[in-house]
């Protein structure tokens, strides 16, 4: 099967990320056309990456004739624009995240692909990462039975770009960066068809002499009863914490993507060369990353991607994913205005619903099991509801546990 022909929108660290893992990954697409404002960084670009051509014209990189994939990497305020010329040129688009700005530009975003009939995807590298899809496997299966609670972290120093830490540009600051990739991460655990209700954040800007925020905290209801977490700072020291954790009825998941993984150097700084990205220092106890592309998700991402184009399916993130998250992300920035929960406001819903989480009773000599634990010296403990007169009671037993 042949490979696609790729332009890459935009030559900044996502770009070369993108680009690397396009080049290595399923060894058959290819860049052939890179987009910069810089001529200067586009030819350099396309010179150290093996890219064919470059453009500074924004329409020019998307209509080039031999091309059929527009991959979007630029500023936030430049993707509703470039996905306009996707669709004048009838290109397929995969968009980095976040989608957009706001809810109404990624709900004209998504319009516009699916008049023109575009396939879409959306780069949520972060719901890729290898241990994330195979957490993913496990509550797919039920191993950890419902999901009750999912949070995700991330945190590091600061963007690299100065366009990131301009929220006209952005569209808002460390939610807008980094809390997209947590929103998305929670909603898969939490299933898809279960609509995210209201939101409840704070935020502030307490480092930063800039009008974004730095750091932000968020509560998310979803439909089943379910609550997200998501903390995320532009402010954290240490390099780039990637953390989520799930709790089921049956089981619970911890995942740390990035920092203290298992590989762990000691350096005097002699020699220093690049660690691992947003990496603060090269000397004493470093944290490298083995295959960063692909711990970070862009393998199985573009795979998945490709793989989607050629099969005439959806991939597993979308351009409807990609307006939920920002759907939610607004949510976020009117609580944390008002001070109150506000509701997720989804002008088109397309899950199919999910039932409230079940409260399963069990019963033991016609008392409600609460809860039952194994002793030390092998008895069954167990605390036990009299559901008629409202009382709680220990009771200790040499028998099984109960629905065991």
């Amino acid at each position: 099967m042949t490979g696609h022909r790729v332009t890459m929108l935009g030559t900044g660290l996502i770009g070369l990320f993108y680009t690397q893992t396009l080049h290595g990954q399923r060894n058959r697409d290819r860049v052939e056309v890179v987009y910069s404002r810089s001529p200067e960084r586009a030819q350099s670009f396309a010179r150290d990456n093996g890219v064919a051509r470059w453009a500074t014209d924004l329409e020019e990189a998307v209509a080039d004739a031999e091309t059929d994939v527009v991959v979007i990497g630029v500023p936030n305020h430049l993707h509703a624009e470039a996905v306009e010329l996707c669709a004048a040129h009838g290109k397929a688009v995969l968009c980095t995240k976040p989608l957009a700005r706001n809810s109404d530009e990624a709900r004209r975003m998504l319009d516009t692909v699916e008049r023109a009939g575009l396939f879409a995807g959306y780069l949520e590298d972060l719901c890729y990462t290898p241990k994330t899809l195979k957490a993913l496997k496990a509550v797919e299966t039920g191993q950890i039975g419902t999901v009750t609670w999912a949070r995700s972290r991330e945190t590091h120093p600061g963007p690299h770009s100065a366009w990131f830490w301009d929220a006209k540009q952005a569209g808002g600051g460390a939610i807008v960066d980094l809390g997209c990739h947590c929103i998305e991460i929670i909603r898969n655990y939490m299933g898809k068809q279960n609509r995210p209700l209201e939101v409840f954040c704070w935020m502030d800007t307490l480092v930063h002499p800039i009008e974004a925020e730095d750091n932000a905290i968020a509560l998310i209801r979803f439909e089943s009863g379910a609550i997200g977490q998501f903390e995320v700072s532009w402010t954290f020291r240490g390099g780039m914490d990637l953390r989520d954790e799930v709790a089921g009825t049956e089981g619970t998941i911890w995942a740390n993507h990035f920092l203290r993984t298992g590989f762990e150097m000691f350096a005097s700084g002699e020699g220093a060369d690049y660690v691992a990205e947003k990496a603060e220092s090269t000397s004493g106890w470093l944290f490298p990353v083995g295959d960063e592309v692909s711990e970070l998700g862009y393998v199985d991402m573009f795979t998945d991607m490709f793989d989607a184009l050629d099969e005439g399916r959806q991939p597993m993130e979308t351009f409807y994913d990609g307006y939920v998250v920002n759907a939610v992300m607004d949510a976020c920035y009117r609580s944390a205005a008002t001070g109150s929960w506000e509701p997720v406001e989804l002008a088109d819903w397309r899950g199919a619903g999910v039932e409230r989480i079940a409260r399963e009773r069990r019963e033991y000599e016609g008392r409600t099991v609460i809860k039952q634990e194994k002793m030390p010296d092998g008895r069954l403990k167990m605390i036990l509801k009299d559901e008629e007169t409202g009382a709680f009671e220990d009771v200790v037993t040499a028998g099984e546990p109960v629905g065991a």
